[in-house]
């Protein structure tokens, strides 16, 4: 302001004074050095007024940042048990499913002939065991009439043994009616041993056969890929005709209405944080939106190739639709004081001082949100303080 007065006022000087020719000369011979002066006081003015600002009491709220990724909930991969080629896809992607529902269906030619052997085989043996043909019930017979020529024998020994302690009747006829007693005695032992030897027997048999056919269901059951819960199906990896490996996912399957906030904090923050803190989340897909959740789960374990710490966090209203994978940012609220002095970050110092107009003070912080810092002692909310020299 001062240069272009100061300008004017020369210029007015040589107008109004001498011939034309005159006033030009005179002007080139004084022009530079009075302009010299004038940006040289212009400069020292504008120098004397550099912005300065005072500390402001208001709330502050610390957080860290986050990346954000919004997955189902028990979201898994689902692999097959057993290496072979897909025969076909079961469902489709975003089908509903029930615990135990099948996804897809490998093809099992040889273990499903194997569980229909295994199937007839225990059919046969529950046939002998406990059918109208089985073994046992002619045992059965055999041992009836055993018991009854057994008793027939029983009661002519023992009325020929009351005759002969009388003297009535022969020797002979005694020692015939004894020993068709005996024998019968004896063959009704063996039937009966017999038969619960052919029934533990054929009792084993038939557990045998369950065991067979319940091992043929259950390799026959690996060439099926299920649902292990209640969901959707939110991928299918794999094309009829294409090779199934056990060590490559062909699914995946997740909770159809709830869903989780996976976080990556860095790992200079993750020990600021607790679990129930508060998490506000924008997603690009609903902008200028702030949804909350809440911390719900910690992972203790760091990821090495990124150096962040997993954090999961549920929305305490979630968006009427969500997708798996939709990402966002998230600020973990780990702080707040209502009450505090701050100023912008910008007018710190690189060694965490302050410049005031009787120099640079030591200070200490407290709270810092993305452009402000609390301060705890050093300046009060009088002390002017100016920016930081480049």
């Amino acid at each position: 302001m001062i240069s272009i007065i100061g300008f004017t006022a020369v210029w007015k000087y040589f107008r109004f004074s001498g011939t034309t020719l005159n006033r030009m000369s005179s002007f080139k011979r004084i022009a530079g050095p009075i302009v010299l002066i004038l940006f040289v006081l212009t400069a020292t003015c504008c120098n004397s007024e550099e912005e300065k600002i005072f500390p402001v009491e208001r709330s502050i709220t610390e957080s860290v940042y986050s990346s954000v990724t919004v997955q189902p909930d028990s979201l898994y991969q689902a692999h097959a048990a057993v290496a072979g080629i897909l025969e076909q896809n079961l469902l489709e992607e975003g089908d509903s499913v029930a615990k135990g529902t099948p996804i897809l269906q490998i093809i099992n030619s040889a273990p499903e002939l194997n569980s229909r052997n295994a199937r007839l085989n225990l059919e046969l043996a529950m046939e002998n065991f406990s059918g109208n043909n089985a073994v046992l019930t002619s045992l059965r017979d055999e041992i009836l009439a055993a018991e009854l020529q057994f008793k027939n024998d029983s009661i002519n020994y023992f009325r020929q043994k009351n005759l002969w302690e009388q003297q009535i009747g022969s020797k002979l006829e005694y020692d015939n009616r004894k020993l068709a007693f005996e024998l019968s005695a004896s063959r009704l032992s063996v039937l009966k041993s017999s038969y619960e030897r052919t029934r533990h027997e054929l009792e084993t048999k038939v557990r045998q056969a369950e065991n067979n056919y319940q091992t043929s269901l259950i390799s026959t059951e690996d060439f099926t890929v299920s649902s292990k819960i209640n969901g959707t199906v939110y991928a299918l990896y794999k094309n009829p005709g294409e090779l199934v490996s056990t060590l490559e996912p062909v699914a995946a399957v997740g909770s159809s209405d709830k869903f989780v906030i996976e976080m990556l904090v860095d790992e200079v923050d993750i020990v600021k944080l607790q679990l129930g803190d508060q998490a506000l989340i924008t997603l690009d897909a609903y902008e200028n939106t702030v949804f909350e959740a809440v911390v719900s789960k910690i992972y203790p374990r760091k990821d090495e190739r990124s150096q962040t710490f997993k954090v999961e966090a549920v929305f305490k209203k979630p968006p009427e639709v969500l997708y798996p994978g939709l990402a966002g940012e998230g600020n973990i609220v780990v702080a707040r004081k209502e009450k505090a002095l701050i100023i912008p970050k910008a007018y710190l110092t690189a060694n965490g001082q302050v410049r005031t107009e009787e120099g640079l003070k030591d200070i200490r912080t407290g709270l810092q949100s993305l452009d402000s810092i609390e301060i705890v002692s050093g300046i009060d909310a009088g002390t002017s303080i100016l920016k930081p020299e480049e």
